[in-house]
């Protein structure tokens, strides 16, 4: 039997497991699987009907198993990624049955896609990138590594969005062009609801309408 690990069993977790359960069985008429949360602290138990494994225990398991990573938080999730596949435990992407890949995209592994997410054509996109309910990626963007998109983020098209950075719920990134992309920076961070009509430095947050470095009083 194979064993699949949603590492994080927070909110995002318990949101995007029941998608890679759908995901799973539509490929597996007859499914031969059990999928887990998997935590690095706490105790073993259950939540929502599926066991927690600790993630010492989820490495020493010996059946067949794969994982993904439901945690915001790039650096973690780049740390737990690492240590699972030094351990031989391979990655999966997960894509709601709902969600829509259009043309001639490129996903790196252990992405993310949950309901009613779009990515639309000639995009190209790192590993482990997340991208929660509502958002969409329009043509020719280019997204990095763990890069985390919040519910409903409008990334228009010629958008480069480097390493690390995180795009806030509702936020609006102004499309760019060929010749002169806009670029979120790597580690930038972009509030909620920001519409960013000027490329960001890295490791800057912005905010507002229209979207400016935060100002710390």
């Amino acid at each position: 039997m194979r064993l699949y690990g949603i590492v994080g069993a927070g909110g995002f977790g318990r949101e995007v497991l029941p998608v890679a359960e759908s995901m799973l069985k539509a490929t597996d008429p007859v499914p031969d699987f059990e999928i887990v949360f998997v935590v690095e602290y706490g105790q073993s138990q259950s939540i929502n009907g599926h066991r927690v494994l600790l993630l010492d225990e989820f490495l020493a398991s010996d059946a067949e198993k794969y994982f993904n990573i439901a945690i915001a938080d790039a650096v973690v999730r780049e740390r737990i990624a690492e240590q699972m596949i030094a351990h031989g435990i391979a990655p999966f992407s997960i894509q709601a049955l709902n969600s829509m890949s259009l043309s001639s995209n490129q996903i790196g592994e252990g992405a993310i896609l949950c309901p009613f997410t779009l990515v639309t054509a000639n995009a190209t996109i790192g590993r482990f990138f997340h991208a929660n309910i509502y958002s969409y990626i329009a043509h020719d963007c280019q997204i990095g590594n763990f890069v985390t998109f919040a519910p409903n983020v409008h990334c228009n098209g010629h958008v480069i969005v480097e390493d690390y950075a995180y795009i806030g719920t509702g936020a609006i990134l102004k499309q760019g062009s060929a010749e002169n992309p806009l670029v979120i920076g790597r580690g930038a961070i972009v509030g909620m609801g920001a519409v960013v009509t000027k490329s960001v430095a890295p490791y800057t947050t912005v905010v507002g309408n229209p979207a400016k470095p935060l100002v710390k009083h």
